[in-house]
C-alpha cells in the first residue's frame, strides 16, 4: 500500500466517501456534466472489400458519412455538449436520446425512437491500485448503415478486439450489417464484466484467507470496502439483462433476423453475470458472518482463559480469607509450619484442578 493510500486508510478506514458515492442516488436532481478536456473522434468506414479509418477533431467532419453506401462506425471518446448536439442533430437523433447521452448515473436502458435503436449501459473497469470498480457510461446508437458510440473516457475502452476484426476482410463484422457491429460492441462490454468479477473473486479469496488468519478492524474495513464494490457490480450488471431483453423484443427493421440469435447469446451471458454477481454478494455476507464468528471465538477464548485463572485463584482466595479472619483461636496460627502448609494447599489444589480440567478437555 502506498503512503498516500495508507494515509487515506488511517483517516477514513471504512471509506465513508465511497459509501456516499455508491449509495446516493437522486433521479430528480440531474447532475451537471462537465465537458471533457480531451475529445477524440474515430470513424471507421467499411465494407467487405475496403476499410478506411479517420481521426477527427471536429464533428463536422463526420457529417458526409451519413450519405455513403458503406457501413460506418463513429466512436466519440470524451463528450463535449456542443459536439454531441451537432452530431445528434445531423443524424436525426431525438432530443430524449441526446439528454440520456449527456446525463450522468443513468440506469442501463434501451429505446427505439425515430427509427433508431439506442442503448445505454456502463463499461466496468477494475482499478488495481485503488482496489475498486470504476464505471464509464457508454451510449450506442444503431441506424441504417451506421453505428455511433459515445464514451466518457478518451483514454480507455474495451473495443480493441472489434477494431482488430474490422481489419480482417473475411471477419463477421466486415461482412455483416451494422446491427452485427452494434451487437459486437455490447458483447465486448458484457464480456468485460466477467474479467472485472474475476478480479473481484480473487480479492474475495484473499480476504477470506486474511479473515481466517486474523480478524481485526482492518479486515472489517476491507470487508466493508468489498461489499460496496459488489453493490457497484450488481447495480450496473442487473439492469443490462432488461436492456438486452428489450432489444430482443424490438421489432426494429434495423436488427436482422439472423442477428437475433447473437443477442440471445448475450442474454445468456448477462444472466450468468447476474448470477455470478449475486453469488459474490452471498460470499461477502458469508465472509461477514465468518468475521463475526472469529471475533466471537477469540472472545470466548479470552473468557475461557480468564475463567480458568479465576478458578485457579479461588482456592487461594478462600484459604487466605479464612486464615485472615480476626479470631483468637485459629488452627496452625501459632505453629512454625502453618504458613508453609497454607501455601502448599494453595498450590496443590490449583494443580489438581488443572489436571481435572485437562482430562475434561476444557483447554
Amino acid at each position: 500500500m502506498s503512503s498516500k493510500n495508507y494515509l487515506e486508510y488511517i483517516l477514513n478506514p471504512f471509506d465513508l466517501l465511497r459509501t456516499k458515492k455508491v449509495l446516493h442516488v437522486n433521479p430528480t436532481i440531474i447532475p451537471e456534466r462537465k465537458d471533457s478536456t480531451q475529445s477524440v473522434i474515430m470513424v471507421y468506414e467499411y465494407n467487405p472489400q475496403n476499410l478506411q479509418s479517420f481521426k477527427f477533431n471536429s464533428v463536422e467532419d463526420c457529417f458526409p458519412f451519413l450519405q455513403t453506401d458503406s457501413k460506418t462506425w463513429i466512436n466519440v471518446d470524451g463528450l463535449k455538449k456542443e459536439d454531441v448536439e451537432k452530431l445528434c442533430a445531423h443524424y436525426g437523433i431525438h432530443q430524449l436520446i441526446l439528454e440520456d447521452i449527456l446525463s450522468l448515473g443513468q440506469r442501463s436502458k434501451t429505446d427505439e425512437i425515430n427509427g433508431l435503436v439506442f442503448c445505454l449501459l456502463n463499461m466496468l473497469y477494475y482499478n488495481d491500485e485503488l482496489k475498486s470498480v470504476e464505471t464509464e457510461q457508454v451510449s450506442i446508437i444503431l441506424g441504417k448503415n451506421f453505428v455511433i458510440s459515445f464514451q466518457e473516457d478518451a483514454t480507455r475502452d474495451v473495443f480493441n478486439p472489434v477494431r482488430e476484426k474490422l481489419k480482417i476482410p473475411v471477419s463477421k463484422v466486415r461482412t455483416s450489417g451494422s446491427d452485427f457491429l452494434f451487437y459486437s460492441l455490447i458483447d465486448l462490454i458484457i464480456d468485460n464484466y466477467f474479467l472485472v468479477m474475476e478480479k473481484m473473486g480473487d480479492r474475495i479469496e484473499l480476504l477470506e484467507e486474511d479473515i481466517i488468519r486474523r480478524s481485526d478492524n482492518r479486515t472489517l474495513a476491507r470487508i466493508n470496502h468489498h461489499r460496496k464494490e459488489m453493490i457497484v457490480l450488481k447495480r450496473n450488471i442487473a439492469p443490462v439483462r432488461e436492456m438486452i431483453s428489450g432489444i430482443l423484443r424490438s421489432e426494429s427493421h434495423l436488427i436482422e433476423e439472423r442477428t437475433e440469435k447473437y443477442f440471445k447469446d448475450i442474454y445468456d451471458h448477462i444472466v450468468q453475470a447476474t448470477d455470478l454477481a449475486e453469488n459474490y454478494r452471498d460470499m461477502m455476507m458469508n465472509l461477514q458472518d465468518l468475521y463475526l464468528s472469529n471475533v466471537n471465538l477469540k472472545l470466548n477464548e479470552v473468557m475461557k482463559v480468564m475463567a480458568i485463572v479465576t478458578c485457579l485463584l479461588a482456592p487461594a482466595t478462600v484459604i487466605g480469607g479464612i486464615f485472615g479472619m480476626n479470631f483468637d483461636e485459629i488452627p496452625w496460627l501459632h505453629t512454625s509450619y502453618g504458613f508453609f502448609l497454607a501455601v502448599a494447599v494453595m498450590l496443590v489444589i490449583p494443580i489438581i484442578m488443572l489436571v481435572i480440567f485437562r482430562k475434561r478437555g476444557w483447554y
